[in-house]
């Protein structure tokens, strides 16, 4: 499986160069457009009509956009099925592993509880102590 995965990456990386040489090398339909003015004299394009067909270069970024996009697919894909298959023998992610460890042992604490009240502190020499709350007198 890990050799699959190695092979359709390593096509996918030729393919994004190439791509990208394709593209860089492709000549810019903004310069047809400025020739059509009268820049480039001699233009045998118009402003807004049809290119003709699709040249080489343009086909060829076709057909490797297309390869791109089928190995994209097939990575998305083994590496889902990889990840469903690892935790089911237990995970190999963080989260797996989190999720199978032991919890932890009881304190005694409620999980999420507000802490205690604070106890007050002894009354030093000369202050006055604060009162006490009323008890309620519900009778």
């Amino acid at each position: 499986m890990q050799i699959w995965m190695t092979l359709i990456l390593a096509v996918q990386l030729l393919t994004a160069v190439t791509m990208i040489g394709l593209v860089l090398v492709q000549h810019g339909k903004g310069a047809d457009a400025g020739a059509s003015f009268g820049g480039g004299g001699g233009s045998s394009g118009s402003l807004f009509g049809a290119t003709g067909s699709a040249n080489f270069l343009s086909r060829s970024t076709a057909i490797c956009a297309a390869v791109f996009f089928c190995c994209t697919l097939a990575l998305a894909y083994l590496s889902t099925s990889g990840a469903g298959r690892a935790a089911a023998t237990g995970g190999d992610t963080i989260l797996d592993r989190a999720a199978s460890a032991p919890a932890a042992p009881a304190t005694g604490a409620i999980p999420g509880a507000l802490p205690a009240a604070p106890v007050p502190a002894p009354a030093a020499a000369g202050v006055p102590a604060a009162p006490a709350a009323p008890a309620s007198a519900a009778k």
